[in-house]
């Protein structure tokens, strides 16, 4: 399998396993694949080399017209998500194909993991960036509020990117060098060391170096 190539995954929670030694190790079951190439993109064709995956299975039902038209060359009903995935040799890869999970990865290497990072809503200044916050004592006048946040004279504004309360999680966030610690290709299962982005059940997309 070439290298720059992944599948798509669904967060099931996190467990431990244990090395031949007797340590545990925290790891993360993700539910990978099973991922059927829908499209071929090639430099002649769209300008780069990439292949289209599709996951988690959805009824034909669901699917408008021009969705089911495009599964329908790779001889499925839907899928409920579909990423690209850039590859250096498109040609090795045909529509309709699917990515078993064991000839992707390899117990032991390194992957990078993309997901969606938990939500949490609007937060102030101490939640979202670990202010001080002043005296919790009844004579203080100051508890979990920024403070200063401009000068007067000048500039005369608020400085771009100063740290504020506002919107946190909730954004795309990548995770390098994962460890592979186990791939259970009967049940499209593999085990990632250590914690990954985002809640249970939030798509993943994994790839290699």
């Amino acid at each position: 399998m070439p290298k720059n190539i992944g599948v798509l995954g669904k967060k099931v929670g996190m467990t431990r396993v244990y090395d031949e030694l007797g340590f545990a190790i925290p790891v993360t079951v993700v539910e990978a694949g099973p991922c059927t190439v829908l499209q071929v993109k090639t430099v002649e064709g769209e300008g780069y080399n990439a292949i289209q995956l599709g996951f988690d299975a959805k009824k034909a039902s669901r699917i408008n017209k021009p969705q089911a038209g495009h599964f329908k060359k790779a001889g499925a009903d839907g899928f409920y998500h579909v990423r690209e995935f850039r590859v250096d040799n498109p040609e090795e890869f045909e529509v309709g194909q699917e990515l078993p999970l064991d000839t992707v990865f390899k117990i032991g290497e390194l992957v990078h993991v993309q997901g969606r990072s938990k939500g949490r809503g609007f937060q102030g200044v101490m939640r979202r960036h670990g202010f001080k916050g002043g005296g919790a004592a009844h004579g203080s006048g100051f508890h979990r509020a920024p403070g200063s946040i401009g000068c007067s004279a000048w500039p005369s504004r608020v400085i771009k990117g100063k740290k504020m309360p506002g919107r946190m999680g909730n954004d795309t966030v990548l995770k390098k060098n994962i460890k592979v610690i186990d791939i259970r290709p009967d049940e499209n299962v593999v085990l990632l060391k250590g914690p990954v982005p985002g809640a249970k059940n939030g798509l993943l997309k994994i790839f290699t170096k």
